[in-house]
C-alpha cells in the first residue's frame, strides 16, 4: 500500500546490486506523454482508465521489457493479473514480497514525504487506498511469498529487507 516502505525496500535492493523496475515510473512516464497532471488524481485516474481500456495487466505488460536479469525488483504490482504476467514472463523465479504498515503509519509517512501525489486529508488517503484495493492489491498482499511488517525504525526495516534479499539471492 502507498507509504508502506516500498521506496526504502528498493533503496536497499539497489545497495545490494539489484536492478529495479518501478511500475509507478512507467505509469508516470506514460501519463506525462499524455499530458496528464502529476498529482494523485491525474496519475491515479490515468492508471485506472488504462486498466479499464486495456485490462488490469496493462502496466505489467509495459514493464516486462524493462527487466534485464534475475536480480531485478519490480516495484508496484497492484493485482493478481499483473503477477500472472510476471509469472508467465519469468517463471518460477518470481517471488512476491509484501511490505505492510498500518494505515495511520502510512498516512503520516505520505504527508511527511510531501510529494505532489501526497494526500492532504484522511479522506483523500482513504480514497486512494480504496482505489488501489479495487485493483486487487489486497489479494496480492494475502498471497505474498514473503511479508515484511514495517512499523519500527527505519534501521530495523532496512535490516529486515537486507536479510530477506540476501537469503533470496
Amino acid at each position: 500500500m502507498p507509504g508502506s516502505g516500498k521506496e526504502e525496500f528498493v533503496a536497499v535492493a539497489k545497495e545490494l546490486g539489484f536492478e529495479v523496475v518501478r511500475m509507478g515510473d512507467v505509469v508516470r512516464e506514460e501519463a506525462a506523454r499524455n499530458g496528464v497532471s502529476n498529482d494523485d488524481k491525474g496519475v491515479g485516474g490515468f492508471a485506472n482508465e488504462e486498466r479499464k481500456k486495456h485490462g488490469f495487466d496493462i502496466w505489467a505488460k509495459r514493464c516486462v521489457s524493462r527487466v534485464r536479469g534475475n536480480r531485478t525488483i519490480i516495484d508496484g504490482s497492484r493485482g493478481t493479473d499483473e503477477l500472472r504476467v510476471f509469472q508467465e514472463a519469468f517463471g518460477k523465479n518470481v517471488q512476491l514480497v509484501a511490505v505492510h504498515s498500518a494505515p495511520r503509519t502510512r498516512y503520516d509517512r505520505l504527508v511527511r514525504r510531501g510529494r505532489a501525489d501526497a494526500p492532504t486529508t484522511w479522506s483523500e488517503f482513504d480514497r486512494r487506498d480504496q482505489r488501489e484495493l479495487s485493483w486487487g492489491l489486497g489479494d496480492l498482499i494475502a498471497i505474498a511469498d514473503r511479508m515484511i511488517v514495517n512499523e519500527g525504525s527505519l534501521d530495523d526495516f532496512k535490516k529486515s529487507v537486507r536479510s530477506l534479499l540476501e537469503e533470496s539471492s
